[in-house]
């Protein structure tokens, strides 16, 4: 199998049958891949499981650093876009990791598109602050435990029908004074409501 048909191949996989890739299976592709086709090939399968694939047996005991952006999506009565995660049953922010490559402008639109299909313009963000520490360590259900830095955006003007893929049971927009109390990202929407006060 040549280098084409290696990312032909595995970009038509689900998302499941790529985080099933073997190691050995990984090893092989690797040893024909150029650099340029590798970080093609990490995109494609997403940077976090392309990391820990790479890790053979250690994958979920390895603590990763995860690089990514987050949004603070408001609606014109001010209130808050929330997804309730598939994964955890917490409601958290649009957001997601950064791929290799990617400015993190580029990280939060493609992810605000993905999740939310709403459309947002690089020049309509408001970099609102960079959060990192402690209090971004999560524990994802299968295991895996990460320290998240993560790049928090504003964003107020948007376009397009608020739809969710299969990372969300729902969406909906709160006032801030009714969040819900399962919440993924209650850092971030602090980090928010702090760099909100005296303005």
């Amino acid at each position: 199998m040549n280098s084409k048909e290696i990312i032909n191949k595995i970009s038509k996989l689900s998302n499941q049958e790529k985080r099933n890739i073997s190691y050995e299976d990984l090893i092989k592709y690797m040893n024909i891949l150029n650099p340029e086709e590798i970080i093609e090939l990490s995109n494609i399968i997403g940077y976090p499981v392309f990391t820990r694939l790479c890790m053979g047996v250690l994958n979920h005991k390895f603590v990763l650093l995860q690089d990514g952006a987050a949004a603070i999506i408001l609606n014109d009565k001010n209130q808050i876009l929330l997804q309730r995660r598939s994964d955890n049953d917490k409601w958290g922010l649009p957001g997601g990791c950064q791929e290799l490559g990617e400015r993190f402008e580029e990280t939060v639109v493609r992810e605000i598109k993905e999740e939310t299909n709403l459309d947002v313009n690089e020049n309509d963000l408001v970099l609102i602050s960079v959060i990192s520490g402690n209090e971004r360590r999560k524990q994802y259900p299968n295991g895996d435990i990460v320290f998240n830095n993560t790049v928090l955006y504003l964003a107020k003007k948007y376009t397009g029908e608020l739809k969710w893929n299969k990372e969300s049971k729902v969406m909906e927009f709160f006032d801030f004074d009714n969040l819900p109390e399962s919440q993924h990202d209650s850092d971030l929407i602090a980090a928010y409501l702090k760099s909100q006060k005296g303005n």
